[in-house]
């Protein structure tokens, strides 16, 4: 789980950025590749790319899997509103979403809801059990309110990088 606490930058120049832009598009690249994009020699970018899984710039590699080849053809936006707004109801709700291996992402809020969660479920009827016989009576919740995805219009976990100035 990722903790939008304290972020600590680390400082990345121009060859790091084409690095990273270049393992955003492809995860898979040799390290060959990835220097021959770079314009480095093998050696150096292997330095860099060790360097930037070190400093956690990195945080992984994994395959982008198709829901929908895989029958989950629903996507669902889930708000939740705690019952009492305690540690210990805030632990006990998060350590249930940790359990559901349909949310895929889960949220920390200001606003209305103290809670967003994305899930992926293969049809209606699992968003009825998740909501009814999962969220709903669990002893830390009060209210839940499901959105259903109609159309994806957009899909990225690329960041900016065109935003970040080499320094």
């Amino acid at each position: 789980m990722h903790k939008m606490d304290k972020c600590r930058m680390i400082s990345v120049d121009a060859f790091d950025l084409k690095i990273l832009r270049a393992l955003q598009d492809d995860g898979r690249l040799t390290n060959q590749e990835l220097a021959d994009l770079a314009g480095l020699s093998a050696s150096q970018c292997s330095r860099r790319r060790m360097r930037l899984e070190e400093e956690k710039v990195i945080a992984g590699y994994h395959a982008d899997l198709s829901s929908e080849a895989l029958g989950f053809g629903v996507i669902a936006f889930i708000q939740v509103t705690l019952a009492t707004h305690s540690p210990d109801n805030s632990k006990r709700f998060r350590a249930l979403v940790g359990r559901i291996d349909e949310i895929q992402e889960a949220y920390s809020l200001t606003g209305d809801a103290d809670y967003v969660l994305k899930a992926v479920l293969r049809d209606l009827k699992g968003l009825s059990n998740l909501v009814n016989d999962v969220l709903m009576p669990h002893q830390s919740v009060a209210h839940v309110r499901s959105s259903i995805v109609l159309d994806r219009l957009k899909e990225s976990s690329k960041l900016p990088l065109k935003e970040i100035k080499p320094g």
